[in-house]
């Protein structure tokens, strides 16, 4: 996510540390669900330390690091049926100097009208790469920002392009360069409008690797008072998932994720899930953060939990998520 950096430095006392995190080389075999549930810490974690492992340094756009977790992404979609939306997985940015790649697949809706209505579910995997060091750790991970929301939009994936229960269309999309200023996220957008696209809503996950404290919700949305997109929410999870942050709407947290392009382009609701809330992390863009300090737990539950909004969604027989006035 980007944030200005005074905000933090007014917040936060910044510490760092580093960690030795176990490389994952290939996806594992599916879960089947258990217990209710699609996703568990376990599998979660495997996911989490091989995007954030010192192996791809940092996945700073355009370097060698983020082609590792480009071709692990492509992996993943193809081996849980997910087809390219283009004629490859992988979407050449034109406004990067160096090569740069979104990664993008689609599972088609099984209804033969509502497959032409376009869900977006994104989130960015870039990262800063290599940075000063701090108590000689050089390598910023990124495990929070944002390889917690990329394994979030994986496994939705995952999930829907082995059950295909979707009537609408799903594109999944991983962006590159967001660390550069939205530049994944703000050419697919434009490239999708060029084309026609016939896009519902786009929602985004960025920073989800750590619970929210003494919040009456799991999760909060940016731009929550510009669409009802809470309240669909959680009529389908069958609780208070989705909340307000006021330190959201304060900082214009809108504006800073790969959501917003999406709302300049189409005009439709465009909203980022996120459980990052100013108090409950202190490593932004530092080489603390890293895989110790996440809670593969919790994202396995917001997973979990989001899985069914989506699904409902993706199913209602008309557009329920609509802007506000």
């Amino acid at each position: 996510m980007r944030i200005l950096s005074y905000v933090f430095t007014a917040l936060f006392i910044v510490s760092c540390g580093s960690a030795k995190v176990v490389q994952t080389t290939n996806v594992s075999p599916e879960i089947k669900k258990s217990s209710g549930t699609f996703t568990n810490a376990e599998r979660v974690g495997e996911i989490m330390n091989y995007l954030a492992s010192d192996d791809l340094k940092g996945r700073e756009a355009g370097d060698e690091g983020i082609e590792i977790a480009a071709t692990y992404i492509e992996n993943y979609f193809k081996s849980y049926h997910l087809k390219p939306y283009f004629e490859t997985y992988r979407d050449t940015l034109s406004n990067f100097k160096k090569p740069a790649y979104n990664i993008v697949g689609v599972v088609e809706g099984n209804d033969p009208n509502l497959k032409n209505e376009y869900i977006l579910i994104g989130a960015h995997y870039d990262h800063i790469g290599i940075i000063k060091p701090e108590n000689g750790d050089y390598i910023a991970n990124g495990a929070n920002d944002n390889a917690s929301g990329t394994t979030s939009v994986l496994e939705m994936a995952r999930y829907f392009g082995t059950n295909k229960t979707n009537k609408r269309t799903l594109i999944f999309a991983l962006f590159s360069a967001e660390e550069k200023g939205l530049l994944g996220s703000k050419h697919l957008a434009k490239k999708l409008k060029e084309q026609d696209l016939n896009l519902y809503t786009m929602l985004n996950f960025e920073m989800t690797g750590v619970p929210l404290q003494g919040k009456d919700y799991f999760v909060y949305i940016t731009g929550y008072d510009m669409s009802n997109l809470a309240e669909v929410s959680n009529r389908y999870a069958k609780e208070n998932l989705v909340g307000f942050l006021p330190t959201a709407k304060e900082f214009n947290l809108y504006q800073r994720s790969d959501n917003y392009p999406f709302h300049e382009e189409f005009g439709v609701p465009s909203h980022t899930f996120c459980t990052f809330d100013f108090t409950n992390f202190n490593h932004y863009h530092k080489v603390g953060d890293e895989n110790s300090l996440m809670d593969f737990g919790h994202m396995a539950t917001l997973v979990n939990k989001t899985i069914p909004v989506i699904e409902g969604i993706a199913n209602a027989p008309s557009q329920e998520i609509k802007l506000k006035e």
